[in-house]
């Protein structure tokens, strides 16, 4: 990683437990071409991003306050081409005494047959919440202030759903 051209290759070759040199200087390994060269497509519920896909856009409101309010927007959302629906039912909010979503009251919103037509985007926040988040939504959204918080980031790791990143700031992926 890093600055390599002034390694010596035969040098790092010479340990018997090295089998093969690559050098690594380009940034952002994950994402590069040279070290990904094929595309990346994830399945959103049904909805394919990445690759030759068409742009997949995301909308609805930022908190769920009810069945009707929500399932209205994810009609909406659909009718105008949006093929994501974004509905919080946590929301961090700065103030403890400010509407902080539905909570778990939001999960009949999600449930079937009364599901939004769409797949469905939402934050989670605690890892108390992984098995209501595991049976109703599509992708897991966590959020900047969250993004350093590396239990919840193991956990939701091998949840096996897709997972949309806020980046905070200084923050790298």
């Amino acid at each position: 990683m890093g600055d390599t051209t002034k390694i010596d290759e035969r040098d790092v070759l010479a340990n018997p437990w090295i089998d093969n040199v690559t050098r690594v200087s380009a940034p952002y390994k994950r994402a590069n071409r040279l070290f990904h060269p094929a595309d990346s497509v994830i399945d959103c519920g049904g909805v394919k991003i990445g690759g030759k896909e068409k742009i997949a856009v995301m909308a609805g409101p930022c908190s769920i306050e009810g069945e009707e309010q929500a399932l209205r927007i994810a009609q909406g959302v659909k009718a105008g081409g949006a093929t994501l629906f974004r509905g919080g039912a946590y929301k961090p909010r700065t103030s403890p005494y400010s509407f902080q979503g539905l909570r778990p009251r939001a999960s009949w919103t999600w449930s079937r047959p009364a599901r939004p037509p769409v797949p469905i985007v939402s934050e989670l926040m605690s890892e108390d919440r992984i098995p209501e988040f595991e049976e109703y939504v599509d992708v897991v959204q966590i959020g900047a202030r969250n993004m350093q918080n590396f239990q919840l980031l193991k956990a939701v790791g091998k949840m096996h759903k897709p997972v949309l990143l806020k980046r905070g700031l200084c923050n790298t992926i």
